[in-house]
């Protein structure tokens, strides 16, 4: 079991794995690292997805002006510092000089403030990295002011996944805006990439395979001794674990948790284990008079918080932790870890009570009717490539419902399709689960992105992932407090009492923090951080 106690021991989130390296490799190869994870990269456009694994693997050949260390701080990045001034409402950056685009482009201010509008545009799913519309200025060609209309104190804890993009080669191959999440023809910078990292994308086949190369003209100072990467999409669980054990794969994301004794024991390698920060839960669709598929006519039953309260209490929390998660997962009252706000650890789940459960369903007005006793149906879809046992995660609550009378239509598919569908334009999904890692390591990256209501069409950074279309004024009131505000008590406060009125009104059913588990061959050491992302440049490979 994955103890509280344990997680918030781990909150550096920093684990390392080391051993002997196969005997029987041989020396050509000894560089090249083999990666394989349970789901595609779709996309190599940095604003394409905003999803932990893509902007991880992206995050090894685009930079931020921002990045985080091994154990999250923020560090600098292609801004190599900043200063706060005009009391809070500029912020100036000076850039590195020296750097080079792996075309051999320099890089500079033009850079900067073209990304900052490419950000915003349409499509964009990274519109929050710039909350609030802060302006970007050139100054000269390596200083950038951010002009703000009121002070940000957190302006830049997402910019690590806020990378940079080349001006004159977006341009030039026409890549101003990104395509949409559901478009069928993909734009250039889907399936070409040009950052200024330390590495390079020399091969990608959707699917198939991505080839990571190393950048020999980084400006850094390399902490790898890494040639290539070979990343390798393996859907299938049995397989993944199979070619670890077999040494086709030097590194699995992630290893199913039946699975963890026996890579334990093997010879070749081991599980690396540790917290994460993420959060599971369950939304609803508040938003429609009535839902997409469901057997409900002229209404919508998740616009009524008893529906939704009995929705959460009728979930057994406690078998999922012990069955389906084994005991890798710490149970969650809210959507955010303690190890980001641990004032968070004063709510408490409301509890699971079949008989409340069902009290609650009658009282809405959805009596259990016909031979088969229920109340309505309606469908769940859910990844089943994507977190920790998600499928199995989402077979559980089907189960569970079914004990209060709503019949669960199940609609499992691989993160590619779940994603299209959930993130897309109308947001055509009744009921669904997903993870959220907050980018900026700060409670407001919640409020803004899943608790905030969403503008109409979903741009302006305000509720840009809110999909159920949860809203309450007061809620948007306090996002906006706590972006400016800079007394730390004043602050959490105001944090917590948007968390509670979202607990209250049952905005989302909370699951828990799911834990990471990678397995890693004898031959590698690496650095696992808290928030899942695949970054090779921290890999030793003897």
């Amino acid at each position: 079991m994955l103890s509280k106690r344990r997680l918030l021991s781990f909150a550096a989130g920093v684990a390392l794995v080391a051993g002997a390296s196969f005997g029987a490799a041989p020396a050509s190869a000894q560089q090249t690292l083999r990666w394989a994870f349970q789901g595609n990269l779709n996309t190599l456009d940095p604003y394409g997805i905003n999803e932990t694994t893509t902007l991880g693997l992206q995050g090894n050949v685009y930079e931020g002006l921002t990045k985080r260390g091994k154990d999250l701080k923020i560090i600098p990045g292609l801004a190599e510092r900043w200063e706060v001034l005009d009391n809070g409402l500029r912020w100036r950056f000076y850039l590195r000089k020296g750097v080079k685009f792996h075309n051999g482009n320099d890089f500079n201010a033009d850079d900067v403030v073209f990304s900052a509008q490419r950000v915003v545009a349409n499509n964009s799913q990274l519109t929050s990295r710039l909350s609030g519309g802060p302006e970007f200025v050139k100054v000269d060609d390596f200083t950038v002011d951010v002009k703000l209309k009121s002070p940000n104190p957190i302006l830049h804890y997402a910019w690590d996944t806020w990378y940079i993009m080349d001006k004159e080669w977006t341009e030039a191959n026409n890549a101003q805006i990104p395509p949409a999440p559901q478009a069928t023809t993909p734009g250039f910078a889907t399936i070409n990439a040009n950052g200024t990292g330390p590495f390079r994308i020399t091969e990608h086949q959707l699917g198939v395979r991505t080839v990571f190369e190393k950048n020999a003209n980084w400006w850094g100072k390399p902490e790898h001794n890494l040639d290539r990467v070979i990343f390798t999409p393996i859907t299938s669980a049995p397989t993944r674990v199979a070619a670890l054990l077999s040494g086709e794969v030097d590194v699995i994301d992630p290893v199913p948790l039946q699975d963890v004794p026996r890579i334990n024991a093997s010879a070749n390698a081991r599980v690396l284990e540790g917290p994460e920060v993420r959060t599971i839960y369950l939304s609803f669709d508040q938003m429609r008079p009535e839902l997409t598929a469901s057997s409900v006519k002229g209404k919508n039953p998740f616009k009524d918080v008893r529906v939704r309260k009995a929705f959460y209490q009728a979930i057994d929390i406690e078998a999922i932790r012990r069955q389906v998660m084994r005991g890798a997962a710490v149970p969650a009252a809210s959507l955010i870890s303690p190890l980001f706000f641990p004032q968070i650890d004063q709510i408490k789940r409301h509890p699971f009570d079949l008989a409340a459960a069902n009290r609650l369903m009658d009282e809405a007005g959805y009596p259990r009717t016909g031979p088969d006793n229920i109340r309505f149906e309606v469908d769940l879809d859910c990844p089943n490539d994507r977190y920790v046992n998600d499928g199995p995660i989402c077979q559980a609550v089907t189960a569970m419902l079914a004990r209060i009378g709503v019949k669960i239509n199940l609609q499992a598919v691989p993160r590619a399709a779940f994603f299209a569908k959930v993130n897309s334009p109308i947001y055509n999904t009744p009921f669904y689960l997903l993870g959220w890692t907050p980018g900026t390591g700060d409670a407001h990256n919640v409020l803004i992105d899943l608790m905030h209501t969403r503008t109409a069409d979903g741009s302006g950074g305000r509720g840009q992932f809110n999909n159920g279309g949860f809203s309450n004024a007061r809620v948007d009131a306090l996002t906006a407090q706590v972006l400016v505000e800079i007394d730390t008590a004043k602050r959490d406060a105001m944090i917590l009492e948007a968390f509670t009125i979202l607990h209250n009104e049952v905005g989302y059913i909370p699951l828990h923090q799911q834990a990471l588990a990678w397995g890693v061959a004898k031959s590698v050491e690496l650095t696992q951080r808290a928030d899942n992302q695949p970054l090779f440049y921290w890999v030793q490979k003897k």
